[in-house]
C-alpha cells in the first residue's frame, strides 16, 4: 500500500517537472535564447521572425 502510494506521488511528480521543462523549452526557444535545430517542428522560427517583421506602434 505504501509502495504503491509513493510510486503514484513519483510519477505525478516526474509528469508535473517534464511539462514545467517542457513550458520553459518552448519559451527559450521563441525568444531564441536556446535552439535545438529543429525549428520547423515547433514553428518557433517562424514566429519570431514573423514578430521582428512586424511594426507594433
Amino acid at each position: 500500500m505504501v509502495k504503491k502510494s509513493i510510486s503514484y506521488i513519483w510519477e505525478s511528480l516526474s509528469l508535473i517537472i517534464a511539462g514545467l521543462w517542457l513550458v520553459v523549452r518552448i519559451v527559450l526557444e521563441y525568444f531564441g535564447i536556446i535552439s535545438d535545430g529543429n525549428d520547423r517542428t515547433t514553428g518557433i522560427k517562424d514566429l519570431r521572425e514573423e514578430y521582428k517583421n512586424t511594426n507594433y506602434r
